[in-house]
C-alpha cells in the first residue's frame, strides 16, 4: 500500500518547480536583452587630424608665431608614413627608409624646410577627437626637439593625418612642417663703410670689403648680426629688403635697412 498523499507537500513542491521554471525564463530574457559590450569604436581620425591642426596653431599663437596653413601635399605624404608606421613593427623618422624630406619631395612638395613630427597613443578607454588631438599635441610640446619644430619660425605650412591599427589599438599621428621653395627668402647686404666688415647669417660668418654687396637666398629665417657694430641687436631679415653697413664720423659702424 501507498503511503496516504500529503496534499501540502505537493502544492509546495509545484510552487518550487514553478518558480524556478520562472526565474529561468526570467534570466534567459533579461540575458537575450542586455546589450553585448562592444569594443570602442575607433575615431574619425580625420577629425583629430583637423584637430591637431587648430591646436598646433593656438599654441604657435600664444608662443608668437605665425599659424601654418595646411597642404595637401603634406598631408599625403604625412598619411602614408603614418600607414607605413601603423602597418609595420618600426617607429622612427627614418622607418621607411626614407627622410621626411624625401616624402615631401615623392609627393611633390618643392621645398625648403621640411620638419616632423610622429607619435602614437594606445587607446584602451576609448578618445574623443578632441581629447586624442590634445593628447597628441601636449605630448610634442613637451618634447624638446618636437616643440622646436611646432614653434619653427621658418614653417608657413603644415600637413598632419592620423591612422588607426584595430589589431593593436594604437593611434598613429604624423604631423609636418614645410616652406615652399617659392616662400624663400632673398635680401642683400651692401658696405658702404671704408672698411672690410664681417658679419654672421644663422651664426655662419661673412665679409664684404669696402663698396661690396652679397645677394642671400635663405629658405629660413637666421638672424643677420653685424660685428664690431654700435647697434648690437640682431637683424631678422624680410625679404626683397637690402640692409647696408655705414660708417659714422668716430669711424664705428651701423646696420640698417634700406
Amino acid at each position: 500500500m501507498f503511503p496516504p498523499r500529503n496534499k501540502n507537500r505537493e502544492i509546495i513542491a509545484r510552487c518550487v518547480i514553478a518558480l524556478c521554471v520562472a526565474t529561468l525564463v526570467a534570466f534567459s530574457a533579461s540575458a537575450k536583452d542586455r546589450p553585448k559590450k562592444e569594443k570602442n569604436r575607433p575615431l574619425d581620425t580625420a577629425d583629430v587630424a583637423r584637430a591637431i591642426v587648430v591646436e598646433t596653431n593656438e599654441f604657435r599663437q600664444q608662443s608668437g608665431q605665425a599659424g601654418v596653413a595646411r597642404n595637401d601635399r603634406l598631408t599625403e605624404a604625412a598619411l602614408e608614413f603614418a600607414q607605413f608606421l601603423s602597418q609595420s613593427d618600426q617607429f622612427s623618422h627614418t622607418a621607411d627608409g626614407r627622410r621626411p624630406d624625401e616624402r615631401a619631395q615623392q609627393h611633390r612638395y618643392d621645398y625648403c624646410v621640411v620638419l616632423e613630427n610622429i607619435a602614437y597613443r594606445f587607446d584602451s578607454a576609448g578618445y574623443k577627437a578632441a581629447q586624442l588631438a590634445h593628447e597628441f599635441v601636449l605630448g610634442w610640446e613637451n618634447s624638446p626637439g618636437h616643440r622646436k619644430n611646432m614653434l619653427s619660425a621658418d614653417v608657413t605650412e603644415t600637413g598632419v593625418a592620423v591612422v588607426f591599427n584595430k589589431k593593436n589599438d594604437h593611434y598613429y599621428a604624423v604631423q609636418m612642417f614645410g616652406r615652399p621653395k617659392s616662400d624663400a627668402i632673398e635680401f642683400d647686404v651692401e658696405n658702404h663703410a671704408d672698411v672690410n666688415v664681417a658679419y654672421t647669417l644663422g651664426g655662419k660668418p661673412f665679409a664684404l670689403d669696402p663698396g661690396e654687396a652679397r645677394t642671400h637666398r635663405l629658405c629660413g629665417s637666421p638672424k643677420l648680426e653685424l660685428q664690431r657694430a654700435v647697434n648690437k641687436d640682431a637683424i631678422v631679415p624680410q625679404d626683397r629688403n637690402r640692409y647696408t653697413v655705414n660708417q659714422d664720423a668716430s669711424g664705428k659702424l651701423r646696420l640698417q635697412r634700406e
